[in-house]
């Protein structure tokens, strides 16, 4: 697989909880990708993008490793991206 719908790669990453709240997310232009705001759900996604997410609780800045087509337990989610976000102190 090359490439993934941007509402079920957050949610098979687990950024979200249902792939209906992923698509809220994006629809409500609290995501970017390469730094260009994406308000469609349905955006293809691939891997080496930058995902910048706004969620209320900070920005996650991930980088798309890899795609899956199930999701997945916690454990598995580390082969999807790469964390580039700044820690928080």
């Amino acid at each position: 697989m090359e490439r993934q719908r941007l509402d079920k790669w957050l949610w098979h990453a687990r950024v979200v909880r249902a792939r209906s709240a992923a698509a809220a997310l994006v629809e409500s232009g609290h995501v970017r990708i390469n730094g260009a705001r994406e308000k469609s759900p349905g955006h293809a996604i691939k891997a080496g993008d930058v995902v910048t997410i706004a969620l209320d609780r900070g920005v996650r800045v991930l980088k798309v490793v890899g795609f899956t087509e199930r999701r997945g337990d916690a454990a598995s989610v580390t082969g999807l991206y790469a964390d580039l976000s700044v820690p928080r102190d």
